[in-house]
């Protein structure tokens, strides 16, 4: 599967997102519109907790922080961590730079365009937005990038078995809010294993999953 688009495509798409999710951001953190990504919320928190066990002051990166409720509950369940968090839409970064303060910094900027030096966090996460990405492969070459040597990367999406998935992703390239594919199992390990060393998958209940990739030392 190749999952490259002309960059005109890719920018319309980004431009449906950053619309979407600006006008969502007022109600995301109590809406049905942020359901899904609110019952990922432990089980990606438990992932990040996993991976940077022991180590007393581990840099994190939160990439499509949204609201910043995500990036909250990790501070307070790994002390110690000095977080930065990067979101496509103006309106979700200003909300969760209004959540977090002074406890993290909040970039507005695009995932497949990571503005840091290599090797500069120890873990790093996105949550339900890898299929709004437009080139997948960049977005996880540029998680790689930024990790240290042992990093872990982890992602928590959307999920459909074969036929839902297959009806669903006919129908994103008509969606309002820039969702490009929701990726089969064989597909996630394909995209993170060309840079990762080691990928783990699992699903979530009926319609989620988890990726955890490690960089390899």
């Amino acid at each position: 599967m190749d999952n490259r688009m002309d960059e005109k495509d890719a920018e319309l798409l980004r431009s449906r997102s950053r619309a979407a999710f600006d006008a969502q951001a007022p109600t995301y953190d109590t809406g049905m519109e942020g359901d899904h990504a609110r019952r990922l919320y432990p089980h990606v928190l438990a992932e990040v907790a996993r991976a940077v066990a022991g180590n007393p002051a581990p840099r994190l990166l939160d990439l499509g922080c949204g609201t910043g409720s995500l990036a909250v509950l990790v501070l307070e369940g790994v002390p110690g961590a000095r977080l930065s968090c990067v979101d496509l839409s103006p309106r979700m970064a200003e909300a969760a730079r209004a959540r977090l303060g002074e406890r993290a910094d909040v970039l507005l900027c695009d995932a497949e365009r990571l503005p840091f030096c290599d090797g500069s966090f120890d873990a790093a996460w996105c949550n339900d937005s890898f299929h709004h990405y437009p080139d997948p492969e960049r977005a996880a070459f540029q998680a790689w990038r930024v990790l240290a040597p042992g990093g872990t990367f982890i992602i928590g999406d959307a999920w459909q078995p074969a036929p839902a998935r297959a009806i669903m992703n006919a129908w994103m390239s008509h969606s309002r809010e820039g969702d490009v594919r929701i990726y089969s199992e064989a597909e996630m390990r394909r995209i993170l294993g060309t840079w990762f060393s080691d990928v783990s998958w699992r699903r979530v209940g009926q319609t989620a999953c988890v990726a955890v990739a490690r960089k390899g030392a």
